[in-house]
Order: C-alpha cells, then sequence, then structure tokens
C-alpha cells in the first residue's frame, strides 16, 4: 500500500507563490503516473498536473499551463507542485495521486489513480 502525504499548502495573497509536497513511501513515482488534482467547495474534483517520468511526460491542465510546474526528487521519494501567480480561482484542497499500474494510464481521469493523499489546503486572497 503506497502512502502519499501532502504539505505546503496555505494562505497565500494573489500573485504569488506556493510549492506543495507530496512524500511517497515507495519508489513509484519514477515508473507510475503521479498526479495532481485539486477541489473547491461545491465543486468536482478536478486535474491539475501529472507526469510519467520515465516516458518523459509531463501533463498540466489549462487553466495552470505556464504557473504551475510538477517536478520530482527521486533521492527524497517526493513530488513537487511548483505554483505561481497563483489566482483567487487556485482557492481549494490540492490532493496527490499515484497509479497503481506502470503502463500508461490517461493522466487526467481520476479513475486511473489508486491512490490519494489526505490533501492540503490552499487559499489565495485577492
Amino acid at each position: 500500500q503506497v502512502q502519499l502525504v501532502e504539505s505546503g499548502g496555505g494562505l497565500v495573497q494573489a500573485g504569488g507563490s506556493l510549492r506543495l509536497s507530496c512524500a511517497a513511501s515507495e519508489r513509484t513515482f519514477r515508473t507510475n503516473t503521479m498526479g495532481w488534482f485539486r477541489q473547491a467547495p461545491g465543486k468536482e474534483r478536478e486535474f491539475v498536473a501529472a507526469s510519467k517520468w520515465d516516458r518523459g511526460s509531463i501533463y498540466y491542465a489549462d487553466s495552470v499551463k505556464g504557473r504551475f510546474t510538477i517536478s520530482g526528487d527521486n533521492a527524497k521519494i517526493t513530488v513537487y507542485l511548483q505554483m505561481n501567480s497563483l489566482k483567487p480561482e487556485d482557492t481549494a484542497v490540492y490532493y496527490c495521486a499515484a497509479s497503481k499500474s506502470t503502463a500508461w494510464v490517461s493522466p487526467r481521469m481520476r479513475y486511473e489513480y489508486d491512490y490519494w493523499g489526505q490533501g492540503t489546503q490552499v487559499t489565495v486572497s485577492s
């Protein structure tokens, strides 16, 4: 059972930056698909970013492209989400997720992910 623990959320003003971290219990993220999703109050959980580094593949939602960057640290078994130029509409609980399969999956689909973290709150004030 893979465990994922997010950290790094908080309150930031619009235009500011935050870096979220997702610590994994196993070295899955080099071969499995790792993703970040977010859920705002009253809304569905939505895709933010994903990566499958053994394929050199990185994906972003259009709403965050150019502002957010997903990266990983193999030694620390940690995945990061660097968020710049934050907007109030980025306010949400952010979740880290990992697929069980090492095969290619549809990175934007929630059902492709088998393991989820507990979430970390990001609040962007205007």
